[in-house]
């Protein structure tokens, strides 16, 4: 076995084709087709079944691919650690919607002017998107907003937050606080996303009430329901920190709430079988510390 086979073995994954695969690694696609089975026979084992013209990994395969990914990981390591003595190389951080417009801008800039030759790359976007992209090891760790799912993920909590219940301030619900989730469930309402850790939350606390709900207006946007909420459209859930302005200036009302609690937590996560760098490590104690510092 050889780190080619791993690199293409790889690459077919991420890819989920062979033609898509060679492509990406400008080979031809036989070249790409032998060194799978080459896998395969020496493994003894199937690591794609094949069906309809299409690759399906088997848990075999998934496991070579933790095992794949993390010793690519390490190699690109090596190669860091012996060419540069400052701490150079990529990190790759996610961050969840509320991370990532409130925390992450300072704690990248905290980060590089510890590790200047450092190379930090966010992405930001749902909950479940970031936790996809850490799973596929297109994300080395992230922050995210409520519940990590996926058993593979190893998962460490950084801080506590809150949502809360917002409305305009002419809305004839602030007549009637602290609100019941029932009432807050049969106003209109202005809600994130699914798959974003805010929309999770609210959505699970429904379920165990025994509420259900169509909302009016669904958004990736804090800043479109905010709008929304400002015009009268109707009642929204959403991050405390990220409408603090809003609620200060007296451009939308808060609702006070009564029998239930929308305290929620930021979490670290990261593959178990994800190699700590020594750039992951310090950023990871970075966080630590301004946890313990808070």
């Amino acid at each position: 076995m050889t780190l080619r086979h791993l690199r293409i073995f790889i690459q077919v994954v991420k890819s989920g084709s062979v033609t898509a695969a060679a492509k990406a690694l400008y080979l031809a696609q036989p070249a790409v087709s032998q060194a799978i089975r080459e896998l395969e026979d020496l493994l003894g084992v199937r690591l794609f079944d094949r069906m309809s013209k299409k690759l399906y990994i088997t848990e075999s395969g998934k496991k070579l691919y933790a095992y794949a990914v993390s010793v690519m990981d390490l190699l690109e390591e090596m190669q860091h650690t012996v060419t540069d003595t400052q701490n150079a190389g990529v990190l790759r951080v996610g961050a969840s919607i509320t991370i990532g417009t409130h925390y992450m801008p300072t704690l990248v800039k905290q980060f590089a002017a510890a590790h200047p030759n450092a190379d930090v790359r966010v992405l930001v976007s749902s909950s479940e998107t970031i936790e996809n992209k850490v799973l596929d090891n297109e994300l080395d760790f992230a922050l995210i907003e409520g519940i990590a799912h996926a058993p593979q993920l190893e998962k460490w909590e950084w801080m506590q937050d809150k949502l809360v219940a917002v409305c305009c301030p002419s809305h004839p619900l602030l007549l009637q606080q602290p609100v019941s989730l029932e009432q807050l469930a049969s106003a209109p309402l202005l809600l994130r996303e699914k798959g974003s850790g805010t929309r999770e939350l609210f959505d699970a606390l429904l379920r165990t009430h025994n509420c259900k709900v169509t909302p009016k207006w669904e958004s990736t946007s804090t800043h479109a329901l905010i709008n929304a909420v400002r015009e009268g459209l109707g009642v929204s859930v959403l991050p405390y920190r990220l409408i603090e302005h809003e609620l200060q200036s007296g451009q939308i009302s808060c609702l006070t709430t009564n029998g239930f609690s929308l305290k929620r937590s930021y979490v670290l996560i990261r593959h178990k079988n994800k190699h700590l760098s020594p750039l992951m490590q310090a950023f990871i104690k970075m966080l630590k510390d301004k946890k313990a510092a808070d």
